[in-house]
Protein backbone atom coordinates (compact mmCIF):
# COMPACT_ATOMS: atom_id res chain seq x y z
CA UNK A 1 0.00 0.00 0.00
CA UNK A 2 2.90 2.41 0.82
CA UNK A 3 4.18 4.29 3.26
CA UNK A 4 1.83 6.75 5.04
CA UNK A 5 3.17 10.24 3.67
CA UNK A 6 2.42 8.28 0.01
CA UNK A 7 -1.44 7.37 0.92
CA UNK A 8 -1.99 11.35 2.47
CA UNK A 9 -0.74 12.73 -0.67
CA UNK A 10 -3.17 10.36 -2.33
CA UNK A 11 -5.77 11.18 -0.46
CA UNK A 12 -5.14 15.01 -0.80
CA UNK A 13 -5.17 14.67 -5.07
CA UNK A 14 -8.08 12.68 -4.54
CA UNK A 15 -9.64 15.24 -2.55
CA UNK A 16 -8.39 18.08 -5.28
CA UNK A 17 -10.02 15.74 -7.83
CA UNK A 18 -13.29 15.17 -6.33
CA UNK A 19 -14.37 19.28 -5.84
CA UNK A 20 -12.99 19.74 -9.23
CA UNK A 21 -15.60 17.04 -10.36
CA UNK A 22 -18.17 18.57 -8.44
CA UNK A 23 -17.31 22.09 -9.51
CA UNK A 24 -17.73 20.07 -13.45
CA UNK A 25 -21.00 18.49 -12.33
CA UNK A 26 -22.41 21.45 -10.49
CA UNK A 27 -21.22 23.76 -13.79
CA UNK A 28 -22.63 21.73 -15.98
CA UNK A 29 -26.22 21.30 -13.70
CA UNK A 30 -26.91 24.99 -13.74
CA UNK A 31 -25.56 25.35 -17.47
CA UNK A 32 -28.14 22.97 -18.65
CA UNK A 33 -31.24 24.17 -16.47
CA UNK A 34 -30.71 27.36 -15.46
CA UNK A 35 -29.10 28.59 -19.17
CA UNK A 36 -30.94 26.18 -21.35
CA UNK A 37 -34.46 25.54 -19.45
CA UNK A 38 -33.79 21.59 -18.78
CA UNK A 39 -35.53 19.97 -16.76
CA UNK A 40 -33.63 19.82 -13.54
CA UNK A 41 -33.67 16.08 -13.21
CA UNK A 42 -32.26 15.32 -16.54
CA UNK A 43 -29.71 17.62 -16.44
CA UNK A 44 -28.85 16.57 -12.85
CA UNK A 45 -28.31 12.85 -14.74
CA UNK A 46 -25.90 14.60 -17.67
CA UNK A 47 -23.94 16.01 -15.11
CA UNK A 48 -23.55 13.20 -13.18
CA UNK A 49 -22.28 11.55 -16.28
CA UNK A 50 -20.05 13.78 -17.60
CA UNK A 51 -18.69 14.70 -13.90
CA UNK A 52 -17.57 11.13 -13.97
CA UNK A 53 -16.16 11.02 -16.79
CA UNK A 54 -13.85 13.54 -15.59
CA UNK A 55 -13.43 12.01 -12.51
CA UNK A 56 -12.14 9.63 -13.97
CA UNK A 57 -9.77 10.46 -16.40
CA UNK A 58 -8.61 12.77 -13.58
CA UNK A 59 -8.37 10.17 -10.96
CA UNK A 60 -6.68 7.70 -12.99
CA UNK A 61 -3.98 10.28 -14.10
CA UNK A 62 -2.89 12.03 -10.83
CA UNK A 63 -4.42 10.34 -8.19
CA UNK A 64 -4.37 6.15 -8.69
CA UNK A 65 -2.26 4.44 -11.42
CA UNK A 66 -3.14 2.12 -13.81
CA UNK A 67 -3.59 -1.46 -13.36
CA UNK A 68 -1.75 -3.23 -16.07
CA UNK A 69 -3.62 -6.31 -15.53
CA UNK A 70 -7.06 -4.52 -16.95
CA UNK A 71 -8.10 -2.87 -19.88
CA UNK A 72 -9.27 0.68 -19.81
CA UNK A 73 -12.49 -0.10 -20.98
CA UNK A 74 -12.89 -2.34 -17.95
CA UNK A 75 -11.01 -0.01 -15.91
CA UNK A 76 -13.68 2.70 -16.37
CA UNK A 77 -16.56 0.79 -16.10
CA UNK A 78 -15.73 -0.67 -12.40
CA UNK A 79 -15.23 3.24 -12.13
CA UNK A 80 -18.70 3.78 -13.14
CA UNK A 81 -19.74 1.10 -11.11
CA UNK A 82 -18.39 2.46 -7.94
CA UNK A 83 -19.07 6.03 -8.90
CA UNK A 84 -22.77 4.58 -9.11
CA UNK A 85 -22.73 2.62 -6.12
CA UNK A 86 -21.83 6.00 -4.21
CA UNK A 87 -24.61 7.56 -5.79
CA UNK A 88 -26.57 5.07 -4.32
CA UNK A 89 -25.04 5.43 -1.09
CA UNK A 90 -25.94 9.31 -1.13
CA UNK A 91 -29.12 8.88 -1.91
CA UNK A 92 -30.07 6.44 0.59
CA UNK A 93 -28.09 8.62 3.54
CA UNK A 94 -30.18 11.94 1.94
CA UNK A 95 -33.24 10.02 2.27
CA UNK A 96 -33.00 8.36 5.50
CA UNK A 97 -31.39 11.80 7.07
CA UNK A 98 -34.06 14.03 5.91
CA UNK A 99 -36.66 11.44 6.88
CA UNK A 100 -35.54 11.67 10.40
CA UNK A 101 -34.74 15.54 10.62
CA UNK A 102 -36.70 17.45 8.01
CA UNK A 103 -35.74 19.63 5.08
CA UNK A 104 -34.98 22.78 6.59
CA UNK A 105 -31.95 23.95 4.64
CA UNK A 106 -30.22 23.22 8.04
CA UNK A 107 -31.21 19.52 7.86
CA UNK A 108 -30.48 19.61 4.53
CA UNK A 109 -27.29 20.83 4.65
CA UNK A 110 -26.17 18.37 7.86
CA UNK A 111 -27.39 15.23 5.83
CA UNK A 112 -25.80 16.33 2.53
CA UNK A 113 -22.51 16.76 4.60
CA UNK A 114 -22.68 13.33 6.08
CA UNK A 115 -23.71 11.82 2.83
CA UNK A 116 -20.82 13.29 1.27
CA UNK A 117 -18.22 12.48 3.70
CA UNK A 118 -19.48 8.89 3.29
CA UNK A 119 -19.07 8.69 -0.06
CA UNK A 120 -15.83 9.91 -0.25
CA UNK A 121 -14.51 7.16 2.11
CA UNK A 122 -16.95 4.70 -0.12
CA UNK A 123 -14.73 6.07 -3.27
CA UNK A 124 -11.60 6.11 -2.08
CA UNK A 125 -11.21 3.01 -0.41
CA UNK A 126 -13.45 1.03 -3.21
CA UNK A 127 -11.34 2.70 -6.00
CA UNK A 128 -7.98 2.11 -4.05
CA UNK A 129 -9.27 -1.84 -3.88
CA UNK A 130 -10.39 -2.58 -7.33
CA UNK A 131 -8.31 0.09 -9.80
CA UNK A 132 -5.23 1.13 -8.28
CA UNK A 133 -2.13 -0.59 -8.86
CA UNK A 134 -0.46 0.40 -5.84
CA UNK A 135 -3.26 -0.94 -3.59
Amino acid sequence: MGSAKTLTEQILKFGVVGFAAFLVDYGVLMLLSQLFGMNAVLASGISFVVSCTFNYLASMRYVFRHREDMPRQREFTIFVVLSVVGLAINELIMWAGTAMAGESALAVTITKVIATAVVMVWNFLSRKRWLDADR
